[in-house]
């Protein structure tokens, strides 16, 4: 019986006519279930999560999107190096002294020593005959960027100079 209409409730499908004495079925609707959803506060904290979230992920691919560019930096500082070393003594006579300049209009620095090379295992100094080929240490170094720690790039080669004819 619901409270207040006096009726009650016989969960009747209508397979047969009501008789007298039969109880009056309950014509108000059925109580609705409460209807159960999400509340504000809810809602704020889901999307605080979610944005804590997007700003971990986009810090991690912001961070490797700078990984690569720094990869690709090195990479290129590492073709101009290899390029420039090359070239060293070819066409011309390998003589002491620094030189220095850059690629890719100004982009990568660098700094080229080239000194006679010293045997550091030799206890003593043994006299060049100057007729004779002798080893020259090439020290190149190159700087991209700002020139931090993880920017520059420092090589060493030894190459074989042929004297100077006269």
């Amino acid at each position: 019986m619901h409270v207040g209409c006096g009726c009650v409730d016989t969960g009747r499908t209508g397979a047969r006519p009501l008789r007298q004495g039969d109880p009056v079925p309950c014509r108000r609707p059925a109580p609705v279930a409460r209807q159960r959803g999400f509340t504000l506060i809810e809602i704020v904290i889901a999307f605080a999560v979610l944005g804590m979230a997007l700003t971990l992920l986009l810090g991690t691919l912001s961070g490797s999107a700078r990984e690569v560019r720094d990869s690709a930096d090195a990479g290129r500082a590492a073709l101009h190096a290899q390029t420039l070393l090359d070239q060293v003594g070819v066409g011309e006579a390998l003589q002491s002294g620094s030189r220095d300049g850059e690629f890719e209009d100004g982009r990568y620095r660098w700094t080229l020593q080239v000194e006679p090379y010293v045997d550091p295992t030799q206890r003593r100094r043994d006299t060049i005959e100057p007729g004779a080929a002798r080893l020259m240490l090439l020290a190149l170094h190159v700087e991209w960027g700002e020139g931090g720690p993880r920017q520059r790039l420092d090589l060493q080669s030894l190459r074989l100079a042929q004297p100077e004819r006269l």
